[in-house]
């Protein structure tokens, strides 16, 4: 079974490659549907397709917009360009541009996205027949529901979203940024009003609004909770499902690369018939989060979508830097072995907290007390400052790729 992890940027790539995916989906400068995503440029697109492919595993590249007429003409030249690459399969949702794929890469993988809402196994069918390799399935489709459209059109892949934000309008295909704020969700636009805080006016008071629920501040009637199907995986890897895919590449590497080895480690417990440790869900709550539901798994939760007291976020740990090198080992004065560990820092802690250090391995997450900072000239500091790189003398020589986080209190 495989596990897809979202890549906004070249570096989030690493991350989620390093902490467990099989697979990976980005995107290039166009065409993507997280047109505010770093994404990948040409050279980096080139880059990371051999980073993967080095290390034996896929990238999957979007371009599920729905094309308008001023596309059709640069579309052939980019899925010759990606084709040639060598990535793995090209994510696609408008029949124009998948017949552009077609004609213009005819062995290029083509997986259909979400954003052609596919519920049903009538549907699946119709898409084999269109040449479709594999098919992303709508949010809304239950897990029922998919079993069945294996067994019905088993020559199909299946992938389904385990993690992430959800979108309040079905399939994502929605018009609140384009009618609001003239930005189009379905050309990767999206400025999420979903998110925002709503009142009611009646059209001949303007300026008098009326509050919809009891909260002061308004209620956000559209706000949908974030999905986790953590608590099904082990109904779910038995069912024939090809693919696990994780939303999020507009978020951090720390959501990136821990979401990624939980669900990675938790898959791999499963298959092996063994139920994984308790403490790996909470991990889970250590990442950036709405409340989590199962959303339309299954009948327990499909009245328990939307949240409706805050869109804001729940930060119980804040993500510190990440270790970019550990330089060779020297001896203190008192015989100790020391080791110099480099980060880059992304947000400040000091001298006296306590931190953790994530690995992709979770035998070697530590908690460790900030005895002493150094900056890059060596000189002794008491606080980090973000986008500067800092050294750990440390006794322990952390892990390449480890993430440094602290808990909010």
């Amino acid at each position: 079974m495989e596990l897809l992890a979202p890549a906004g940027s070249f570096e989030k790539l690493r991350y989620a490659i390093e902490y467990g995916a099989d697979a990976v989906y980005a995107a290039g400068k166009q065409f993507g549907l997280r047109a505010k995503a770093t994404n990948l440029d040409e050279d980096e697109l080139a880059k990371a397709v051999k980073y993967v492919h080095e290390r034996g595993k896929k990238i999957f590249i979007t371009a599920n917009i729905f094309a308008n007429n001023q596309d059709i003409d640069e579309i052939p030249p980019y899925i010759d360009y990606l084709s040639k690459l060598g990535v793995d399969a090209v994510i696609a949702s408008d029949p124009g541009v998948i017949s552009i794929i077609k004609e213009t890469a005819p062995t290029l993988p083509i997986h259909l996205s979400t954003q052609a809402n596919t519920t049903s196994w009538k549907s699946a069918e119709f898409w084999a027949k269109q040449g479709v390799s594999r098919i992303i399935l709508a949010r809304e489709v239950s897990f029922a529901e998919t079993k069945e459209m294996i067994k019905r059109v088993p020559e199909l892949e299946y992938e389904i979203f385990v993690h992430g934000a959800m979108c309040i309008s079905y399939s994502g295909r929605c018009l609140l940024s384009a009618f609001l704020n003239n930005r189009s969700a379905n050309r990767g636009l999206c400025t999420h009003p979903c998110r925002w805080e709503y009142t009611l006016t009646e059209k001949s008071r303007p300026g008098e609004e009326f509050a919809i629920s009891e909260d002061e501040r308004g209620t956000y009637i559209l706000n949908s909770k974030d999905l986790s199907l953590y608590d099904k995986l082990e109904e779910i890897v038995s069912s024939g499902i090809t693919s696990l895919k994780i939303e999020g590449r507009m978020k951090s590497l720390y959501y990136v690369a821990n979401t990624t080895r939980v669900y990675k480690t938790a898959i791999q417990e499963y298959l092996q018939k063994r139920k994984p440790d308790p403490q790996l869900k909470e991990e889970l709550y250590k990442i950036s989060h709405r409340e989590y539901t199962t959303a339309f798994f299954d009948d327990s939760e499909l009245n328990n979508t939307q949240t409706y007291e805050t869109s804001g976020y729940k930060r119980n740990y804040q993500f510190l830097g990440e270790v970019v090198d550990v330089e060779s080992a020297h001896t203190a004065s008192n015989t100790q072995l020391l080791f110099d560990n480099v980060v880059n820092i992304r947000a400040k802690f000091s001298v006296g907290e306590e931190i953790e250090v994530i690995s992709p391995d979770h035998q070697q997450d530590v908690k460790l007390k900030v005895q002493a900072i150094y900056d890059e000239d060596g000189n002794l500091i008491t606080d980090t400052k973000p986008n500067t790189n800092i050294t750990l003398k440390l006794d322990t020589k952390l892990p390449r790729y480890g993430i440094l986080r602290k808990q909010i209190k």
